[in-house]
């Protein structure tokens, strides 16, 4: 499918972006059943903003980002699991991936917030390095990445994604952001958090693969 032609909805993009978070996160329960994409989904941290998505709609988002190409649908352990297929599709590089992914799970953000944020995703070398990459996701035919100017009291300019179709940049630029840029101890907690509940996920992965295993049936 054409790039130019993709609009996926909130829960298409969320989910998308969490298939890219545990492809580098959880790397030993990826691809992701329906339970821990609703898991991922639904988490309460490291999402803006949170969603409490049921089993029906997280599954109808991943069969509909397969139909959209951006997804791919594989079996293990009897149970059908999914992965996806976004350096492929729109043919960039896992920084730009992983930038994209951050985007569709937080909404807009600055290029020092990206740059804390996508540690656990992909190695950058410094913030001009975000930048780079994001000014290559605005400079595409279809623009993937939209730059947010800096509104009242802001002190940065945030970047937002365009997998959703075009967004109301003046609204975004008025809107505080989700934290305060610029604090890396608060970067820090998110992350040690994030970290956690990454745990707590593939524990639970792993269990549910076992009982299935030994299942009969």
């Amino acid at each position: 499918m054409d790039d130019t032609t993709i609009v996926l909805n909130a829960a298409e993009a969320r989910l998308l972006g969490c298939l890219i978070e545990k492809e580098a996160t959880t790397p030993e329960t990826y691809p992701l059943t329906v339970n821990a994409a609703q898991a991922a989904a639904n988490q309460k941290t490291a999402r803006d903003p949170v969603m409490a998505l049921d089993a029906g709609a997280v599954n109808h988002a991943l069969r509909q980002l397969e139909q959209k190409g951006l997804a791919k649908q594989v079996f293990s352990s009897r149970a059908e699991r999914y992965e996806h297929r976004a350096a492929a599709f729109f043919g960039v590089p896992q920084q730009q991936v992983a930038l994209l992914g951050l985007l569709a799970l937080r909404g807009a953000q600055t290029v020092h917030e990206l740059l804390a944020r996508a540690e656990r995703l992909c190695r950058f070398n410094d913030a001009e390095d975000v930048r780079h990459h994001l000014d290559r996701l605005m400079q595409r035919e279809a623009a993937l990445v939209v730059q947010i100017p800096r509104g009242p009291g802001q002190r940065e300019d945030r970047y937002a994604h365009l997998l959703s179709g075009p967004v109301d940049v003046a609204a975004i630029a008025a809107r505080a952001p989700s934290s305060p840029a610029g604090e890396p101890a608060n970067a820090e907690l998110e992350a040690r958090v994030a970290a956690l509940e990454a745990e707590v996920a593939a524990l639970r992965e792993q269990v549910e693969r076992v009982l299935a295993e030994r299942t009969p049936g």
